[in-house]
């Protein structure tokens, strides 16, 4: 075999790899940095009739009672709020407080769904405090790039820290009398852990939503959704607890110009779900395997 020969060899065997790789490859991985429920450039705001989504979070059985805060390692938050306590479960007469109620996915009638409509970002800012040595509200929602308003009112500093799985994780002090610290978050998230590096008992979550169609259930397990396009839809009630929270699923059809109603309960004898809400889930690799 002359040199010549063995060259064009040589070419065709890589040739015929590349394109065996090409083939075995499958279809391209999902981008993971676009966001859940992106509605693109061409969504325009809905401009239909709308109803609203209320209803009661309710607990079942006894709630574990509250525990009292040890703070001897900063004074000044026992001066100000020497009765402070764990608020993961806040139970009133049997309702359910901080509970986080949102629509999830589902269709507009007309046949469009939720995610097909572009939702302008609120010109005014949400606002997180440290106030007492704990997080108010300790659960919040606001939209994909609105600011966040995080102040400080006590006389001691605070470390914040929101951990996200999908946004960009972030840590910075706030000392006491500074001015308030803005933040945004760029990608739909449900829901963001928020702690205090100096101060370890406070928490908080933060549910950075596509869409304003969320709630955050009072102290008398009350919540109410407003502006939701008439159409059926899945809502979700979210609780802390867990590594990712409890969740709790249901459908509802929004009348037009009517109301609908979702109540939830969590606590015992009640079925408990968690799924992965408007999270994406990032793209598995794995290694490719050069056979048919």
């Amino acid at each position: 075999m002359n040199k010549q020969t063995k060259v064009w060899l040589v070419l065709s065997i890589v040739l015929s790899l590349l394109a065996l790789g090409s083939a075995c490859g499958g279809a391209k991985a999902p981008d993971t940095n676009q966001p859940a429920g992106d509605a693109g450039a061409t969504a325009t705001a809905y401009s239909g009739p709308t109803g609203t989504i209320n209803g009661v979070i309710s607990y079942n059985g006894t709630p574990p009672a509250p525990k009292k805060i040890d703070t001897t390692a900063d004074p000044v938050c026992g001066q100000k709020n020497p009765n402070l306590m764990t608020d993961d479960t806040i139970v009133k007469d049997g309702k359910l407080a901080n509970v986080f109620v949102y629509v999830k996915e589902g269709s507009v009638e007309g046949g469009k769904k939720i995610t097909d409509f572009a939702w302008a970002t609120p010109a005014t800012a949400a606002r997180l405090d440290q106030n007492g040595c704990h997080y108010v509200p300790h659960v919040m929602g606001v939209l994909v790039n609105q600011k966040i308003s995080i102040t400080n009112s006590d006389a001691t500093q605070h470390n914040i820290h929101p951990t996200p799985k999908l946004n960009q994780e972030w840590n910075q002090t706030q000392s006491a009398g500074q001015g308030p610290i803005e933040k945004s978050f760029a990608r739909p998230e449900v829901l963001i852990p928020v702690k205090c590096n100096q101060h370890p008992w406070m928490k908080a979550y933060i549910g950075v939503m596509r869409h304003p169609l969320f709630s955050v259930s009072g102290e008398d397990g009350a919540f109410e959704i407003t502006g939701v396009p008439a159409g059926t839809y899945t809502v979700v009630a979210w609780r802390e607890g867990g590594a990712a929270g409890t969740e709790k699923t249901m459908q509802v059809t929004v009348p037009a110009n009517g109301n609908a109603k979702a109540d939830f309960a969590f606590g015992e004898g009640t079925t408990t779900s968690i799924q992965p809400s408007l999270q994406m889930m990032p793209a598995i690799e794995l290694p490719m395997l050069h056979k048919h």
